[in-house]
């Protein structure tokens, strides 16, 4: 018998190894019907025995209501999806994974302001939110700040008339001789530049006896001229027969050889009774004379 049931060492390995297997596989196999057998066993004494915990409002309590939510009843009770937590969340019947997607959208800092924020959770069905939504209850302190506190109606608008004057409408005007800058920017297309420009040149004229010498000055909108009046008998005028050479030359119409010119006359010929002295002179051509006659006395 010994020598009929002898095996080598490699053999008797071999067989002990799959004893063990087998032996491992049925342990298991039986642990795991044991589990599933009790795990039945709870739901159903737990499913049995719900109903008789909700019925009534015996000692007092308030009835709870349910709904079907597939194999497991949810309860109903007022909450705020702000802030309600997990387990209350899971007793709404809202699935585990519709409950993580609230949490993610409350640490991204999302809020519902209203119940209808509420319907756009994923997954959630129009007949869950119908039921849901007389229970959605909205803490004030996650409603909109405008709405709890209205801005307070703002001052009527009180223009600054010294930075921003009031415009002259078509038909008024403004006396050019006599106007200073503020009065100057009243009108359309002039502002603060232009208004010193024709102060500045008023002052190295002596005054302006047309409207058209504005354009004299550099970019002058010549849409401003309508709005402008020029009275020639206020323009100061200049003694050629007086003046020195560096004072005739500070009027713009008189340059360094006219000034020379009329220096070098008054030395040779006597002092000019007339404009009209000046005519035979190169330097003075007949339009300039024509300009000069509203500054030139003698």
């Amino acid at each position: 018998m010994k020598t009929f049931f002898y095996l080598q060492r490699n053999d008797r390995r071999a067989i002990m190894a799959t004893l063990i297997v087998l032996t491992v596989a049925v342990g298991l196999t039986i642990y795991i019907g044991d589990e599933g057998q009790t795990a039945s066993t709870t739901q159903a004494d737990s499913t049995a025995t719900a109903p008789n915990r909700n019925q009534g409002n015996g000692g007092g309590q308030q009835a709870v209501a349910y709904y079907d939510t597939g194999g497991r009843r949810a309860e109903l009770f007022p909450f705020d999806p702000n802030t309600a937590d997990s387990t209350q969340l899971l007793r709404l019947g809202l699935a585990p994974w519709q409950v993580r997607n609230i949490y993610k959208y409350r640490a991204a800092g999302g809020i519902y302001r209203q119940p209808r924020d509420f319907a756009r959770l994923y997954g959630l069905t129009a007949g869950q939110y119908r039921r849901l939504e007389p229970y959605i209850r909205i803490s004030d302190d996650y409603r909109p700040a405008a709405e709890a506190y209205p801005a307070e109606p703002r001052p009527a608008y009180v223009r600054d008339t010294t930075r921003y004057p009031l415009k002259l409408k078509p038909g008024q005007h403004v006396a050019l001789n006599t106007a200073d800058t503020a009065l100057l920017k009243r009108v359309p297309g002039i502002g603060s530049g232009f208004a010193r420009a024709i102060v500045r040149y008023r002052e190295r004229l002596g005054g302006f006896y047309s409207t058209a010498q504005l354009m004299e000055i550099g970019n002058f909108p010549q849409s401003a001229l309508p709005y402008f009046t020029a009275d020639p008998s206020l323009c100061r005028k200049l003694n050629v027969n007086r003046l020195t050479l560096s004072q005739l030359r500070r009027h713009p119409y008189i340059g360094f050889y006219q000034a020379k010119t009329i220096i070098d006359h008054r030395r040779l010929h006597g002092p000019l009774r007339s404009l009209d002295d000046l005519r035979l002179y190169k330097d003075f051509p007949p339009e300039t004379i024509e300009r000069l006659r509203h500054y030139i006395e003698f």
